[in-house]
C-alpha cells in the first residue's frame, strides 16, 4: 500500500510540474486559467474548478498593455523634467507613459517609442563652431575653425578674421581662433605737414623781404 501511494505521489507531482498551457493561459498551482483580457485589466481571482477567472480594470497610475495573469498592474513612469525628459504621450490603462527629451537634450535610452533617459547636448569649445546641431536623437557635432577665422563656440560657422588694412584701419590686436582682430583709426599727420608748410613759407617769405630790401639800390 505504502508503495502504491508513493507511486501515485510522484505522479501527481510529475503531472503537476509538467503542466504546459496554451498561450491565451496561465499557470497557476497546476491548473490554466484563461488570462485576463483585454489589456488594461488585471486578475481579481484565479479560476478554480467549475468557476472561471475573474478580472478588473486597472488603477489609476497604473497600466497593463498585455493579456495576463497577473495580480497587480504595472505603475506608470514619470517623466522627470529634472532629467531632460517631458511627457509626450500621459499613461493609460492599456499603456505607459511616454517620455520624449526637453530643448536641448537627446535621447540616449530608446524605450517603447519613447526615452528613457536624456542628456544634454554638448557645447562647443572657444576656437570650434557647430558643425551639427543636436537634435531630439543625436548629441551636438562640434569642429575647429581653420586658420584666418574664429568661432566664440556659438556660431554654426566660423567667420573670417576682419581685415583692418582693406578697411582703412590700424590692426590693434590681431585675431585668434576664437576672437575677432581689434581695428582702430589710423594716427593722422596732417596737422602736423600743414603747420610745417605755414613755418616753412612764413621763413621763405621772410628771407625773400629780406633780399629784396637788402639789394634795392641805394
Amino acid at each position: 500500500r505504502v508503495f502504491i501511494f508513493q507511486e501515485m505521489f510522484l505522479m501527481r507531482d510529475f503531472r503537476v510540474d509538467s503542466v504546459t498551457c496554451h498561450l491565451t493561459e496561465y499557470e497557476i498551482e497546476g491548473e490554466c486559467c484563461p488570462m485576463c483580457r483585454p489589456a488594461g485589466t488585471r486578475v481579481k481571482t484565479d479560476c478554480i474548478e467549475f468557476k472561471s477567472i475573474s478580472c478588473q480594470k486597472c488603477p489609476e497610475t497604473t497600466y497593463m498593455d498585455l493579456p495576463n495573469g497577473l495580480k497587480r498592474c504595472y505603475p506608470c513612469s514619470t517623466c522627470d523634467s529634472g532629467a531632460g525628459l517631458k511627457e509626450k504621450l500621459g499613461c493609460e490603462r492599456t499603456a505607459n507613459t511616454v517620455c520624449e527629451p526637453i530643448e536641448g537634450f537627446f535621447c540616449t535610452d530608446l524605450k517603447s517609442g519613447g526615452c528613457a533617459a536624456a542628456q544634454k547636448h554638448r557645447s562647443c569649445e572657444p576656437g570650434q563652431f557647430i558643425s551639427k546641431p543636436g537634435t531630439a536623437s543625436t548629441d551636438t557635432e562640434c569642429s575647429e575653425c581653420s586658420s584666418g577665422s574664429f568661432s566664440d563656440g556659438t556660431m554654426l560657422s566660423c567667420q573670417l578674421h576682419t581685415q583692418c588694412e582693406k578697411e582703412n584701419l590700424q590692426l590693434i590686436k590681431a585675431g585668434t581662433a576664437s576672437t575677432d582682430a581689434e581695428c582702430g583709426e589710423k594716427s593722422s599727420n596732417t596737422t602736423g605737414i600743414v603747420i610745417g608748410v605755414l613755418v616753412a613759407a612764413t621763413i621763405g617769405g621772410v628771407f625773400l623781404w629780406k633780399y629784396h630790401k637788402n639789394t634795392k639800390p641805394s
